[in-house]
């Protein structure tokens, strides 16, 4: 695919770890960009356009993700999909407050 490849680093910090609804937001956010997007969790990629495959990462709350897209949009689609990381789920349990 041409174009140029960008990455970036994101932390997990919701405390349900990334689960299947912000994956499922991730990868229909990430499946409306033409360029190709990998998510890495230590040695291993995934397609971030394939929930199948994000699932694969079993990432916990502080697991470091990286996030890599090349192709003419690949500056969008990673500011699209770090938003959407970082936006909570309104469906998970709040944390017990102590």
């Amino acid at each position: 695919m041409s174009g140029e490849s960008q990455e970036i680093k994101v932390r997990i910090t919701n405390p349900q770890g990334f689960h299947i609804r912000p994956m499922s937001a991730f990868a229909e956010t990430a499946g409306r960009f033409k360029s190709a997007v990998t998510v890495h969790k230590d040695d291993l990629a995934v397609n971030g356009k394939s929930i199948w495959e994000l699932m694969m990462l079993a990432a916990e709350q502080g697991t470091e993700l990286t996030i890599r897209a090349q192709g003419a949009d690949a500056a969008d689609a990673l500011a699209a999909l770090v938003v959407v990381i970082n936006t909570p789920v309104k469906d998970d349990p709040e944390p017990a407050q102590q």
